[in-house]
């Protein structure tokens, strides 16, 4: 009887250990469902993340290329107007000299210089307003391109966080 009475403790402790190794089965099973969940889920956010960053970065090099290529061909613009200028600055000045040496009195010559001064005097000042609306519209056109970059770096961190 008393080996009888052991072997029934035996098998309920036996049936005891084998239901709390169970037990312990399962929720060990259970967790480590649960974290490989969460660690997929949190992977797919960062790719995410990252996959809008790189599309960021990839928008701004575009966008950059973009104002580049405008301030280049505005800087083309503004040096073919300077050399223009200039020519012509110099045409009117070789032609003004040599009214000067052609001339038949100081008087005359001194009518010849002052006028040649207030035209040269009106066409630089003609110039320099051309050329500060023609750099002033080409800054403008070149930024154009990269203005809304920093609104945009803000949304990509915004969604990434919401995410």
């Amino acid at each position: 009887m008393c080996f009888q009475t052991d072997m029934n403790n035996m098998e309920m402790s036996m049936t005891k250990a084998k239901t709390a190794a169970e037990k312990a089965t399962a929720t060990a099973e259970i967790n480590f469902k649960t974290g490989a969940d969460a660690f997929k889920v949190g992977m797919e956010k960062a790719v995410a993340g990252y996959d809008s960053l790189v599309g960021y970065g990839k928008d701004t090099a575009e966008a950059y290329v973009k104002s580049a290529t405008i301030a280049g061909k505005g800087i083309e613009s503004l040096n073919s107007e300077i050399y223009s200028y200039s020519k012509g600055a110099i045409e009117e000045s070789i032609t003004a000299g040599k009214a000067l040496l052609a001339s038949k009195s100081v008087h005359e010559a001194f009518e010849l210089q002052t006028n040649f001064a207030k035209s040269a005097f009106e066409s630089y000042v003609g110039e320099i307003t051309k050329l500060s609306e023609l750099f002033a519209a080409t800054t403008k056109s070149a930024f154009e391109p990269i203005q809304g970059r920093v609104e945009a770096l803000v949304d990509v961190v915004q969604s990434a966080r919401a995410a």
